[in-house]
């Protein structure tokens, strides 16, 4: 795959499984030549010192820079930050840098990176119905802004019309580079940071995924949205009624932590209630993860945000955006189907799915052939020229998806060499997870076993047919669990901290139907038309559906911080899929901690949790000095005063987290917690504890009472290993339950 890709296969490669940009981490972002690049540059603050503006902060930050950079031609500084962290960005040599290291007050500086960009039926299937105003006390998240920090937007769709939208809250500050005329009551702001520039242009959406992320969020209620005849229905994001505030930072080359971090000092001062970033890079410390100091200065200010764990699962400790102050969320399916069925020679029926559904493919079976036997092992995944000297012409071709080609150019080379249609097989890796996507010819994408008895029919068979039978959207698809998590969607444990269990939450990420600009291709299938709405799939489209759901409870609990919610989320998620059975991962397994978090979204229960583990900014910084962090590093994060020495230490599971992890060897581990009661004022909670098998687990107390609402009470967890299974990972969980609440903290240990 070459640089010069279209803006379909773009999107294809980092919102699906095959993401490349992640598994090779992020790029180092080099803005001039090559003695001289951005950096990120993180200073203290001078004690007592309080900026009276803007202007101010900037003088002391470029009282850091070189003196030859003054008469330089081209300004050195890029961003100046006033909110989310403390310092800036600037073009900088190797030598210029070590030389600002010696200066009072600097900390330290990492090379800006670039990091990659990881609907109709997702509320109904969430449990969000119109007549109760989606949950109880939200009204739609009327009154809160959602902060969008993607590629941009295009804002004329329908999605973003503000009809029956109240004014923004006197607290929006913001302002709309789009101009008054495209600007509304629903799309309040609109402001581009690229390149280390701010305002230059307006945040046009040349990709589509800004589209499609804003409007699963807050998009309207729009009618008869569907694309290429599917997915069909009323369009809606989680929080229709909240407000929409646009920051591009990212185009087709990807965002830069420079730009992400501008746009997040902005949104804070604009008035932003919740953030939401469906970017990611691989894992760091968090001292090194700008996006991570970004949100922590966020959630300082009392702003939610919500970023996508990241594309390469299946594989373990993948996770992108793992700080416990952050929401990770992973990607899940739900119970539609956009099926095209492959019947075989032999009379069998393999269930697939492929959003072209053309209405006069022949039932007249047609030969079969594998790209593999082309004798190329390459060309089983069907790349450009693979199948030269294999006859396709007229035949269904089979190919494997994945390698370093997207599903969709798959078909292209098929359609290309003469193909009548595409089977395309799972990987291993991919299971049973398939996605409904615009292919170019008829196509069905089938699961791994399916592929299997394919291609064993093929090689038993001296004149192998089949052909393909589009059968449209099926809902509640009985013979399919639902939800699952999804191949793609990454795992932990977590690289960065491990004691900390992520992700903390799955939503809806595939096959998601959106709005889409309909200046943006989105398939060559269109065969000319252009799209308002779009089917795509990723981590990016989970992640919006919970900044939706965190505005949602934001709403219905204005006093409530982002840990509280975050809480509330995460101790009232569902472990048991529609069947009542395990949410199981792309095997059809019980889907572990490390791929599912605390389990898949519930927002209807979220809204009344019962009880909540809160945390202040302060409650980081002793769990930060824990992980062993140096004071500097520990202050580039947090912006605090004074050392870890004074502050004090703690392990990172003692972080009064709704979710336990810990790593267990021979000595027992006793983990601290505390619960704010939110519900009922008179309410008594009972621990029962499902033991992960060959740990121990005792609670103390095992009764909470409470008498009124906001009072806490402190418990504490011992967890003490009963035998081997040195390496193993075991799973249990602690539910604190009343007359009316089941409050649910999931515990994973690793045994050593």
């Amino acid at each position: 795959m070459g640089p010069n890709i279209s803006i379909v296969a773009f999107v294809s490669v980092l919102l699906l499984p095959t993401v490349l940009l992640l598994s090779t981490g992020p790029m180092v972002l080099c803005r001039d030549d090559a003695a001289m690049q951005t950096y990120i540059v993180h200073v203290r603050s001078p004690a007592g010192t309080v900026f009276t503006g803007s202007e101010d902060r900037q003088e002391w930050h470029r009282s850091f820079l070189p003196p030859t950079s003054m008469s330089s031609s081209a300004p050195r500084m890029v961003y100046s930050y006033g909110n989310v962290i403390s310092g800036f960005s600037a073009r900088l040599t190797r030598e210029e840098l070590e030389a600002m290291a010696a200066k009072e007050g600097f900390l330290h500086a990492n090379p800006d990176r670039i990091l990659p960009l990881q609907t109709t039926h997702t509320p109904e299937f969430l449990g969000l119905h119109l007549q109760d105003g989606f949950i109880k006390g939200s009204n739609f998240g009327r009154g809160v802004i959602i902060g969008m920090v993607d590629t941009g937007i295009f804002p004329n769709h329908p999605s973003f019309g503000d009809d029956g939208m109240p004014p923004p809250p006197a607290k929006w500050k913001g302002r709309c580079d789009f101009g008054a005329s495209l600007c509304n009551n629903k799309l309040i702001g609109a402001r581009t940071f690229v390149n280390g520039t701010v305002g230059k242009s307006p945040p046009v959406d040349k990709e589509g995924h800004g589209t499609h992320t804003a409007s699963t969020a807050a998009g309207q209620f729009v009618k008869g949205a569907e694309m290429l005849g599917e997915a069909l229905g009323t369009a809606s994001g989680m929080a229709p009624r909240a407000h929409l505030a646009i920051y591009k930072v990212c185009t087709d080359e990807g965002c830069a932590e420079s730009d992400i971090l501008a746009a997040m000092d902005a949104a804070v001062d604009d008035g932003v209630d919740v953030l939401s970033l469906s970017i990611g890079g691989v894992s760091i410390p968090f001292y090194a993860d700008n996006l991570a100091i970004g949100a922590f200065g966020a959630m300082e200010k009392g702003v939610f945000v919500s970023c996508a764990a990241g594309n390469n699962g299946p594989f373990s400790e993948t996770l992108s955006n793992e700080a416990p102050w952050i929401l990770t969320v992973a990607a899940s399916t739900m119970d539609r189907s956009i099926r095209a069925s492959v019947k075989l020679g032999n009379g069998v029926v393999l269930n697939g799915e492929s959003l072209y559904q053309p209405k006069d493919f022949p039932s007249t079976p047609l030969p079969l052939v594998y790209a593999e036997s082309s004798g190329n092992p390459d060309a089983a995944f069907c790349d450009d020229g693979s199948l030269d000297g294999l006859d396709v012409k007229g035949k269904v071709v089979v190919c494997v998806r994945g390698g370093y080609v997207g599903g969709i150019d798959e078909g292209k080379t098929v359609k290309d060499a003469g193909g009548a249609a595409m089977i395309l097989m799972n990987q291993v890796v991919d299971g049973f997870c398939t996605f409904a996507d615009p292919h170019v010819l008829p196509a069905s994408q089938i699961g791994y076993a399916d592929g299997t008895a394919l291609t064993a029919y093929i090689g038993s068979s001296g004149n192998a047919t089949a052909t393909l039978a589009f059968q449209g959207t099926v809902l509640g698809t009985g013979s399919t669990p639902a939800p699952a998590v999804t191949s793609f969607s990454s795992r932990g444990p977590s690289g960065a901290s491990p004691g900390i269990l992520k992700p903390d939450i799955s939503g809806p990420g595939v096959s998601i139907l959106a709005a889409w600009p309909p200046t943006v291709n989105s398939s060559s299938a269109m065969a000319g038309r252009s799209a308002t709405f779009n089917v795509i799939s990723g981590t990016s489209m989970a992640t919006p559906h919970l900044s939706g759901i965190a505005a949602l409870l934001r709403a219905a609990h204005p006093d409530w911080s982002p840990a509280a919610i975050k809480s509330a989320i995460m101790t009232t998620a569902d472990t048991l899929d529609r069947r009542g059975n395990p949410i199981t991962d792309q095997n059809r397994l019980p889907a572990t901690y490390f791929a599912l978090g605390s389990g898949h979204v519930n927002p209807t229960k979220a809204v009344d949790p019962g009880l909540v583990y809160d945390l202040t900014s302060d409650n980081y910084v002793p769990y930060l000095c824990g992980l062993g962090y140096t004071s500097k590093q520990v202050q580039a994060i947090t912006r605090m005063s004074g050392s870890c020495d004074t502050v004090g230490r703690i392990p990172q599971w003692d972080l009064n987290y709704p979710s336990i992890s810990v790593i267990l060897g021979s000595a027992s581990v006793t983990v601290k917690r505390t619960v704010k009661n939110v519900g009922a004022a008179s309410s008594v909670y009972t621990a029962k504890v499902y033991n992960p098998p060959g740990v121990a687990v005792s609670v103390e107390p095992r009764t909470l009472q409470f008498s009124a609402v906001g009072e806490e009470k402190n418990y504490t967890v011992t967890l003490k290993s009963t035998g081997s299974g040195e390496g193993a990972v075991s799973e249990g969980q602690l539910v604190w339950s009343s007359s009316k609440y089941v409050v649910r903290s999931p515990i994973s240990v690793t045994l050593q």
